[in-house]
């Protein structure tokens, strides 16, 4: 098409990305941290195999949760998808509505189950850098905060399932929440 290479340089430079897409927050601290919709297992799954195609070093941390009063078969597939890419997947509430959160999030666990994984516990990590596993923290806030505590320079911390949403819907109620906005207060007490 005869465009100079410094054009489509200066054109990619400037595309700007999508809210909520595989979208960076940016910190000193060296840790990668992705926010993206991913909400189903396939989006998941690319997700997970993207980074991991781009991660040289380092841990991969998913947070992430399935909406209430949505699609039940995809649950278990969701906690199979995080289990078999992570090397920490962090199982929590997302959008849950008017189903219970923990019901939800028992539902993803066999997902979970079908691997060989660990189930850590809040007070207990054991030596998860050297044995993937998953934990369970209905609180997204808490398990945003946790995942970034946890990661080292290098890992990379997905958090999926809502993206660009800036709310979080409990029962019949929208409440403010943004998972950009809780990862860097997280990383500000770091």
């Amino acid at each position: 098409m005869d465009i100079p290479l410094k054009t489509i340089k200066e054109g990619v430079e400037a595309l700007e990305g999508v809210s909520g897409r595989f979208e960076k927050v940016e910190n000193p601290q060296g840790i990668h941290i992705i926010v993206d919709y991913a909400h189903t297992h396939d989006a998941l799954e690319r997700v997970l195999l993207g980074i991991r195609d781009i991660q040289e070093d380092g841990k991969v941390i998913t947070v992430f949760g399935c909406g209430g009063d949505r699609d039940r078969t995809k649950r278990p597939l969701m906690g199979t998808v995080a289990g078999k890419y992570s090397d920490l997947a962090i199982l929590t509430s997302d959008n849950p509505r008017t189903e219970d959160p923990l019901a939800i999030m028992d539902e993803v666990e066999k997902g979970f189950k079908s691997l060989p994984l660990e189930e850590w516990h809040r007070d207990d990590m054991g030596e998860w850098r050297s044995k993937r596993g998953y934990l369970k923290i209905q609180d997204r806030k808490e398990a945003i905060r946790l995942a970034i505590h946890f990661a080292q320079p290098l890992d990379t911390v997905l958090i999926a399932g809502k993206g660009h949403e800036d709310y979080q819907i409990i029962g019949k109620q929208t409440f403010p929440f943004d998972d950009r906005v809780e990862a860097q207060k997280a990383l500000e007490e770091r």
